[in-house]
């Protein structure tokens, strides 16, 4: 049996540059008309970088609402009108990792939380890295000025996932994704 779910009317209940939530009235399949809260997000884009010697290039930021610095791939907001998707990817390992990539490929896609956010985030793979020129690199602010970048082996990061170190879903999906790519590689 193949049920639409349809919306029998929506309504916003706040707005940002990153999200709204809004409640929908959804038909269930049995008819009953239901309330379903979720936030609609712009989207996301991370990117797995990784150097000639297969280190993985992680950033450690502060995270307000879990109160903590995670250890997460170079990652931020689709919200620069007409970018594609990797060219967002591509910038955001510039602003967060001060890196330039020759090669991207896509990687994977990820809903992180589906049950209450519409949100997708694309994973890239880069290579080929080098440094951004000092007198080039992205002025930090907020959270992003305490950063932390440290390239770690792949197979390390791997661990770092199991020890409970790595929480970040995209950084787990996109690590774990990208050591299987480099296995299939070899």
């Amino acid at each position: 049996m193949t049920h639409t779910y349809p919306v029998r009317s929506t309504k916003e209940q706040f707005r940002n540059n990153m999200f709204h939530i809004v409640t929908d009235e959804v038909e269930m399949s049995d008819g009953a008309v239901l309330a379903r809260d979720y936030m609609v997000h712009v989207g996301a884009v991370g990117v797995v970088a990784l150097d000639d010697e297969d280190r993985v290039v992680l950033v450690r930021q502060y995270r307000h609402p879990v109160r903590q610095f995670l250890w997460e791939l170079p990652a931020g907001l689709i919200d620069v009108a007409g970018e594609g998707l990797a060219e967002a990817a591509l910038r955001e390992l510039t602003e967060e990792a001060d890196l330039i990539a020759e090669s991207v490929i896509h990687l994977i896609d990820i809903h992180p939380t589906p049950g209450c956010s519409n949100e997708r985030i694309r994973l890239f793979l880069a290579r080929s890295l080098t440094e951004v020129p000092v007198e080039e690199q992205h002025e930090r602010h907020g959270e992003e000025i305490d950063i932390e970048v440290r390239r770690v082996p792949l197979a390390q990061a791997v661990q770092m996932i199991f020890r409970g170190e790595i929480t970040n879903g995209a950084a787990v999906a996109g690590i774990l994704a990208a050591a299987n790519l480099v296995r299939l590689e070899e």
